[in-house]
């Protein structure tokens, strides 16, 4: 394991630190400048999108979901360990400036997210039932026709498969069975088994089980964290603008902090901000596409704003919420953490020893293993999906028991595996997806500018006073 490990981690420093950076980067930009500010402009209308069709009972919707469903699921994908476990390990390595880089790269990924949503609306297949499915294979292969187009959308099927399906659902039952053994001392092996069985329940009940389990659980896990966060935000209240002075300072000046030269300790912050960021948000992944194909909606404009607020309410609510706090106790007003040292913290307990500075370790630690039991379970369950979608493209329907069996066993693997290299493996096999995904949504960007095009031009005939 330490083997692979290392080799592992090779790999992903070259690829995060260069390739994925100038990809989400450039990518985000180019769509931001395509759509002509799409996350700025149409961000009300997006919430309208969202909140004006929230409910709790979306109810069995006949061949796919309601627009809240999709992003429901798509938000119970995003909202995850990368939330909390993803953001401390950006912080501890990169400093308290990686959480700016993470926002620079949420704020361009609303663009891309949106540009994913409308490709997989306009793309998705339906098939002799009425049935839809969509997502990056579809349009990869309207992107490039012929056997390349092929080649790609294989290529990204097995990485999805393999990212989400397996390795990601090991990061989540992982991050869940060390959160609980560290709170209650309760085995992770036996948690590992108690999450394959609830998924499994889950899993059997096909696409509109797991739209009516996350439309429910995703406001219900969001309102629990928030509120937590917020009790120790008050209580720290002082040391809240002293945060926030941190993270701008340091995203500029993280050797402050981290240590080594401006040179080194830049590209930390940056590639941790883009890293944790992708792993956060996943715009620019091609996950969330596989949500929102199924969503029914007017036109696939609507879906792409929708989108949009997953990537808001992702990182700028529930990540900027667990930077806030964790910066606030562990570096803030002379805290364990604000000369540098991080003898004894990791990524995997630094959330708990932050609200346990407030709530006391034992109450700290069990709130932090509910959250991160909610957020990693809507996850798996989202990914699971996703993973399905793709491993159905490359093996058809038939198959599907057999990824179901697999997953299942990754699922309980994971609680048993070296937390590092279960984060390793998870984040090689996403940035392998984010490459195929970015090149075909950058080869059909003329269809996602002509659907914000339209949309703004139907909104200005709107605007325009009657005669």
């Amino acid at each position: 394991m330490d083997t692979l490990l290392k080799i592992v981690q090779t790999i992903n420093s070259y690829t995060a630190d260069y390739i994925l950076v100038v990809l989400l980067i450039a990518t985000g930009i180019f769509f931001t400048v395509r759509t002509r500010f799409v996350q700025i402009r149409c961000f009300g209308e997006g919430m309208k999108k969202v909140f004006g069709q929230f409910s709790l009972r979306g109810g069995k919707q006949k061949n796919g979901l309601s627009s809240f469903q999709a992003l429901a699921t798509a938000i119970a994908a995003q909202v995850g360990t990368g939330n909390i476990v993803g953001a401390c390990g950006a912080i501890l390595i990169g400093g308290p400036g990686a959480i700016f880089w993470m926002w620079i790269i949420a704020f361009l990924g609303m663009a891309t997210i949106y540009a994913e949503a409308v490709l997989a609306q306009k793309t998705r297949a339906v098939d002799e039932d009425g049935n839809a499915s969509g997502g990056p294979v579809y349009y990869i292969k309207e992107a490039f026709k012929g056997r390349f187009g092929k080649i790609l959308a294989g290529f990204f099927a097995i990485a999805a498969t393999l990212a989400l399906g397996f390795m990601g659902a090991m990061v989540q039952s992982n991050s869940i069975g060390e959160a609980t053994f560290n709170a209650t001392g309760i085995q992770p092996w036996i948690i590992g088994i108690v999450v394959a069985v609830l998924s499994s329940i889950i899993f059997v009940g096909g696409v509109n089980r797991i739209a009516s389990v996350t439309e429910k659980l995703v406001p219900f896990m969001a309102f629990f964290y928030i509120v937590a966060c917020l009790a120790i935000i008050v209580v720290r209240i002082q040391y809240i603008p002293e945060t926030l002075g941190m993270i701008f300072k340091y995203a500029f000046q993280p050797q402050a902090i981290i240590g080594g030269g401006l040179g080194a300790a830049l590209k930390a912050a940056i590639s941790q901000g883009a890293k944790r960021g992708l792993f956060s948000n996943e715009a620019g992944m091609g996950s969330t596409p596989h949500a929102h194909a199924l969503a029914k909606v007017e036109k696939p404009h609507d879906q792409g704003v929708a989108a949009m607020i997953g990537v808001f309410i992702d990182t700028f609510v529930v990540l900027t919420l667990t930077a806030l706090t964790v910066i606030s106790t562990l570096y803030a007003g002379g805290g364990i953490l604000s000369g540098g040292s991080a003898e004894g913290v990791s990524k995997s307990n630094m959330a708990q020893i932050a609200f346990g500075s407030v709530f006391g370790e034992q109450v700290g630690g069990i709130v932090v293993a509910i959250c991160l039991f909610f957020f990693a379970f809507s996850t798996i369950i989202g990914w699971n999906l996703f993973g399905k979608i793709n491993f159905t493209y490359l093996f058809g329907k038939k198959a599907s028991i057999v990824y179901s069996i697999v997953s299942i066993a990754f699922i309980f693997l994971g609680s048993c595996l070296s937390n590092d290299l279960v984060w390793e493996l998870t984040d090689m096999f996403n940035y392998l997806m984010v490459i195929p995904n970015v090149i075909a949504i950058i080869a059909l960007s003329k269809l996602v500018a002509d659907a914000a095009k339209s949309a703004k031009a139907k909104k200005n005939k709107k605007a325009e006073p009657q005669e």
